[in-house]
């Protein structure tokens, strides 16, 4: 820890200028010579120090302030970004804190609404967030790049870069100011990504991405109702298909919860009353009632409980629910009868067979 006490901003400089030319040398290889390896490792160690100080020392403010500013005005994280899974394990770790610590700081006295680092990376480094992503396509930068970008979607303008993210030519991330929301995506982003990252992945893999899925769409509310509105039919394809019938017990069960979130949000309201619209949502519903796993059953009950609470059915939900009624009435009482201590569970039980009751002999036109 001596290099510390050195001069600091000599320390800073040749700490993240050693790092660069490392990096850049990654950059072009499957993996540094071991003495170049342990170098690298060294260094981000170092930078890791001085962002957080030690058990002896606090850190620096004027070190902190200088490193972000080079971890900037030098590329690094661009390069940390692209090369993290060619870096060994310890130092991922060390790159994942150096990465959330940048995202977070802010100058002091700064009243900046963003941290300077992301301000920059949104401004003119909009890659490096694709980068993270594309983090999940090996499992050695999956988690690290998971924790990172979840830091970052604490800002809506992190959720946007990747919603709006369209393949071009040049290989760059979209400018922001150049999206229009009104216009469905073309399916080919790096957002869409995520469903293959789910279900084609290891275990540990496939369960973070979800959680970086599931982190933009119920932290970013207004931003997602309207993107969820412009690409209801691809999204809901592919959500519906990938996630609710995945043969992954933990992922499916997680999809049917988040989707039941997503429709119950009243920021979801135009997307709920489409989805509960169409009677093939109904049709894997109630597929989901009758699977032989109990959470399965339960977390779809959340979902089917949104269809015949709608009071404004359409033709086609109508006609399949009241073409079950019988059916519903004898199985729905027997229904996970040993959830007699949840309460909001019976008593929204006791209203869906209410419900399902006095549904009228035929469908009733709608306007």
């Amino acid at each position: 820890m001596a290099f510390l006490f050195r001069n600091k901003q000599k320390v800073v400089i040749d700490t993240v200028r050693a790092s660069k030319e490392l990096l850049q040398k990654l950059d072009t290889v499957d993996a540094l010579p071991p003495a170049s390896e342990e170098a690298l490792a060294q260094k981000l160690s170092q930078m890791k120090l001085i962002l957080q100080g030690t058990q002896e020392t606090d850190a620096s403010p004027e070190q902190q302030y200088q490193l972000v500013n080079l971890l900037l005005s030098e590329d690094i994280l661009l390069l940390l970004a692209g090369c993290i899974h060619k870096i060994p394990f310890e130092a991922r770790k060390d790159t994942q804190f150096i990465f959330s610590n940048a995202f977070r700081y802010k100058h002091p006295g700064s009243g900046a609404a963003e941290p300077v680092a992301l301000h920059y990376i949104l401004q003119s480094r909009p890659q490096i967030v694709i980068s993270l992503c594309n983090g999940y396509d090996k499992r050695e930068s999956a988690m690290p790049c998971g924790g990172v970008l979840r830091e970052a979607l604490k800002y809506d303008a992190v959720a946007a870069l990747i919603l709006y993210d369209e393949p071009n030519p040049e290989g760059t991330a979209r400018n922001l100011a150049d999206v229009d929301t009104a216009k469905a995506s073309s399916g080919q982003g790096t957002f869409w990504k995520f469903f293959d990252w789910i279900v084609k992945s290891s275990f540990e893999v496939c369960t973070d991405a979800f959680n970086t899925f599931r982190e933009i769409l119920v932290k970013h509310k207004e931003m997602i109702a309207t993107y969820l509105e412009t690409n209801f039919d691809q999204f809901f394809s592919k959500y519906n298909r990938m996630l609710i019938q995945s043969e992954n017990y933990v992922i499916k069960r997680q999809s049917i919860k988040l989707l039941g979130e997503l429709l119950l949000d009243r920021a979801n309201y135009n997307v709920m009353t489409k989805y509960v619209d169409s009677s093939e949502h109904l049709k894997l519903c109630m597929k989901l009632l009758l699977d032989d796993r109990r959470m399965i059953n339960y977390e779809g009950f959340h979902v089917f409980k949104v269809f015949v609470a709608n009071p404004n059915k359409s033709y086609a939900v109508q006609r399949m629910l009241i073409n079950n009624r019988e059916r519903l009435l004898r199985f729905l009482p027997n229904f996970l009868d040993d959830r007699t201590d949840d309460d909001q569970f019976m008593d929204e039980k006791s209203f869906l067979l209410r419900q399902i009751e006095t549904l009228p002999p035929a469908p009733a036109p709608t306007a």
